[in-house]
């Protein structure tokens, strides 16, 4: 069977030594993203996959094979402290939950800046690096109206539409996922932007800190962008440019993709008016995006009065809202409120039941009133 984190997500790493195995695991040769979650699977820790690791490759035909050394991983480590980057394991509870629905998450982020950006809803804005002056202007006003509505602009940091995106949402918070490590800044004219956005905003990568961005890494980089967000914007992109690859991922994953038209004479605008005619949702302000993306469901039962009515649903009722309950927990943490919003139920009726559950011993309550379903044997 396909092992995949959304549906079995790992424990993350709890301890300096473990987020050291993770890191080692991650950057050893011929290890990729796939091969990591398999042998964490298998072996069940890092440091058990690492012990494994030559033998794997042994039985692959690789002889004097050695995995990544405790130096070389430490020496990632430091780099990101000295810059106030920090490490993001998978099933931490700062891993943004919509990355687990893209093919092959990451399983460490680098990231520098105020996480509370990662608890916001998020737009990503992508186009042309040679936008035209129409263009940055359209971008401008779009990542500004979105952020006043309380949305993340997610883009890429590259110079043209994604710099503008990123400049017109710094005051309220942007998020820019880099190709290289979050340390590296391509290209060099955005570096006083990238200065600026962990001030209320976050700079992300996947790549190990220090390595520069190489060609393929972007097609990686665009997964983050469009699988990060709820919905994808594209202001002026060529027929063949890295933007239309970044909207077929967005559909891939199940966003939502919109795009704003341009002068048929223009080529960059080609790939926009393209995604227009093959169904994409025509975009001329913000007003238009929000009104694209899928409305909240709604609330099914009555605000908290002041004074709870008695509990009156039958054994039926009770033990049906407690497999709800269940099937939304896992091993990872999960929000209580969080957890009351995605049931769509009131508070006063989910509360008791997660007490009577954490009482069965089905679900643990950790800090700052997070949940997490307790594993069976």
């Amino acid at each position: 069977m396909d092992y995949h984190p959304s549906t079995h997500p790992p424990l993350p790493p709890t301890s300096e030594d473990e987020r050291l195995a993770w890191l080692r695991l991650l950057r050893s040769r011929r290890v990729g993203i796939s091969t990591f979650y398999r042998m964490l699977h298998e072996h069940g820790t890092a440091r058990a996959a690492l012990k494994a690791l030559p033998d794997v490759a042994a039985e692959a035909g690789l002889r004097d094979y050695t995995a990544c050394s405790v130096d070389a991983a430490q020496s990632e480590l430091r780099a990101a402290t000295s810059i106030g980057a920090r490490m993001v394991p998978v099933g931490s509870a700062d891993y943004p939950p919509a990355l687990l629905d893209v093919d092959d998450p990451p399983p460490i982020l680098w990231v520098m800046g105020t996480g509370k950006v990662l608890n916001r809803p998020m737009i990503a804005i992508v186009g042309a690096r040679n936008a035209s002056s129409l263009g940055l202007r359209m971008a401008r006003s779009i990542a500004r109206d979105l952020a006043a509505e309380g949305f993340v602009i997610v883009s890429g940091l590259a110079r043209g539409i994604d710099a503008a995106a990123h400049e017109a949402a710094l005051d309220t918070g942007t998020l820019a996922v880099l190709a290289g490590g979050v340390d590296v800044i391509y290209p060099q004219e955005n570096a006083t932007l990238a200065a600026k956005i962990p001030e209320n905003g976050l700079r992300l990568s996947e790549i190990a800190m220090g390595q520069q961005p190489q060609a393929r890494h972007f097609p990686r980089r665009n997964r983050l962008i469009s699988g990060l967000a709820q919905a994808l914007v594209v202001i002026e992109a060529a027929s063949k440019s890295g933007s239309l690859i970044t909207a077929r991922t967005a559909l891939d994953q199940g966003r939502d993709v919109l795009a704003v038209p341009g002068h048929p004479f223009d080529a960059r605008a080609a790939g926009s008016n393209m995604l227009i005619r093959d169904g994409a949702t025509l975009v001329r302000s913000a007003a238009d995006v929000i009104e694209a993306l899928p409305k909240p469901a709604p609330i099914l039962e009555p605000e908290l009065p002041l004074a709870p009515p008695p509990d009156t649903r039958s054994l039926q009722e009770t033990a049906a809202l407690h497999s709800l309950i269940l099937d939304r927990l896992g091993p990872t943490p999960l929000a209580e409120d969080q957890l009351i919003r995605d049931l769509a139920r009131a508070a006063h009726h989910v509360t008791p039941a997660i007490t009577q559950l954490e009482i069965a011993g089905q679900v643990r309550r950790q800090a700052g009133g997070l949940l997490s379903r307790v594993a069976r044997g």
